[in-house]
């Protein structure tokens, strides 16, 4: 591995380390991944690593390829003291909008952790409503390890649920956009109109008036 790639790992390590000398340990990385897209849910992950673990190329999900992604997925869930996946729907997201979504599913990972955390740092803004310690950071996907774990857990989630929403509506291409706003989407949705899995209350798909499919 490059020395540069392996010193970025090494400093999404430093500020764990550094919470441990205050007695903290079960320090949970949150993060999510779907707020942007027109269709399908939002998902957060929440993700411990036990002391001492280093996980190579382990970054932002968003600076990974699909391959390397899905490689990190599979090593964080070996390693970690526990991850929690939360999902809320598109329906959902229509009734209460997606930031409320993106918290709902935030505190739905981190109760399906399993164990309780004795810190919690998220990726953006703290998340209201925890009864936990909490932190949060600007790109802390780029700067804490469990927030960068959860990134790729949150996002290999979400990626393989509009794979299998793609087999079940045809036509948008879930599985190459992701749900995203690409201008094969929205030419999709003009000629289908939108889906039971788009979410309505954003304005592109607000924009058609045509009838959803059933």
């Amino acid at each position: 591995m490059p020395e540069g790639h392996t010193g970025r790992s090494e400093k999404l390590f430093r500020y764990e380390r550094y919470l441990r000398h205050f007695g903290f340990r079960l320090i949970t990385g949150v993060d999510e991944a779907g707020r942007g897209p027109l269709a399908g849910p939002v998902v957060a992950a929440a993700v411990i690593l036990p002391p001492g673990v280093r996980i190579a190329g382990l970054r932002d999900s968003k600076l990974l390829t699909a391959r390397q992604r899905d490689a990190l997925f599979a090593e964080i869930r070996s390693v970690a003291v526990a991850v929690g996946v939360g999902v809320v729907g598109p329906r959902t997201i229509d009734r209460i909008n997606i930031r409320r979504a993106t918290f709902l599913a935030m505190h739905r990972a981190l109760f399906r952790l399993g164990v309780e955390p004795e810190l919690v740092v998220v990726d953006g803004e703290l998340v209201p409503g925890l009864p936990f310690p909490e932190r949060a950071f600007v790109k802390a996907d780029r700067r804490v390890a469990a927030v960068a774990a959860a990134s790729v857990v949150a996002k290999v989630t979400r990626d393989r649920i509009m794979d299998r929403l793609d087999a079940r509506f045809p036509g948008y291409g879930f599985s190459e956009h992701k749900g995203y706003p690409t201008p094969g989407h929205l030419a999709a949705l003009a000629a289908l109109g939108p889906s039971p899995v788009h979410r309505l209350s954003f304005r592109p798909c607000r924009d058609f008036k045509q009838e959803r499919i059933v």
